[in-house]
């Protein structure tokens, strides 16, 4: 069970704060009860793909899991989903959605035109190779704003205690497709004629390469803290848009910390 975000966030930090809002309980004795967490924080992120300002606002955390299973692991940039299999599969699958919030021409500083915002939906997979790696897929369509598709590859390193913290580091590369590289990074004639810009039409392609780290640690029984940090950077046509290199940066960062509390609801299946 997820939340999203109450304020207007950038990029992948909206994604983000979808997938961190599921931050997991703290693991006890094995049971039939539920333990739900709830929590707050705060999180800053990019307001739009290859900008160079960034956007603050709130962190919910909300979690919902069985008493006595062990804390799970997530990363921090992922979609918000469900796999259809259960949480302790080698290989699992199912939807994800994501959220990309409007760019308004303020946020660029030029009449280079708005996106409107996206919600992205697809379908993700993932395998765990061992207990201390995962690799991950989500493939999504922009559902209104830049109506393109996109991909995101992960790789995850994970080291868990199973009551205590998951801290997880790894690589990424996000792909796109022309929709969407036109969207963010395209300049068309009439907005070269207005900006001085030159004209620029992008391909599909990767358009960045990035790494992100993410833990959740338990103070105590109830009591946690949950922070993430990312980085990624544009290459490509991505990199060489005119509006990027203009009015934007090609280094892309994000961050949020949190604290939560965690007690048990008891049987809410009514065996």
């Amino acid at each position: 069970m997820k939340l999203k975000p109450a304020l207007r966030f950038g990029d992948l930090i909206c994604g983000a704060l979808l997938a961190f809002s599921a931050v997991p309980a703290a693991a006890a004795e094995e049971g039939d009860g539920w333990l739900l967490t709830l929590g707050a924080g705060a999180g800053v992120g990019p307001k739009y793909p290859g900008a160079d300002s960034y956007s603050f606002g709130p962190l919910p955390i909300f979690g919902l899991r069985r008493e006595g299973t062990p804390l799970p692991f997530e990363a921090p940039d992922e979609g918000s989903g469900f796999g259809f299999l259960s949480d302790d599969s080698t290989f699992d699958f199912g939807p994800t959605l994501r959220f990309r919030s409007k760019r308004q021409e303020e946020d660029v500083g030029a009449a280079v035109g708005e996106v409107p915002f996206t919600v992205e939906g697809g379908a993700f997979a993932q395998v765990f190779v061992g207990d201390h790696f995962r690799l991950r897929a989500e493939g999504r369509r922009g559902i209104g704003g830049h109506d393109g598709w996109v991909g995101d590859v992960y790789a995850d390193f994970i080291l868990r205690d199973r009551d205590t913290y998951v801290f997880s580091i790894g690589p990424r590369a996000r792909w796109a497709d022309d929709r969407f590289h036109d969207a963010y990074f395209g300049v068309t004639p009439t907005v070269a004629a207005a900006t001085g810009l030159p004209a620029y039409n992008p391909g599909s392609g990767i358009y960045s390469y990035g790494v992100y780290a993410g833990l959740t640690y338990m103070l105590d029984r109830s009591w946690g803290v949950y922070g993430f940090a990312g980085y990624d950077r544009l290459v490509g046509d991505a990199a060489d848009s005119p509006i990027v290199r203009a009015f934007g940066s090609r280094n892309q960062y994000a961050a949020g910390l949190g604290v939560f509390y965690t007690f048990n609801i008891g049987d809410i299946d009514g065996d």
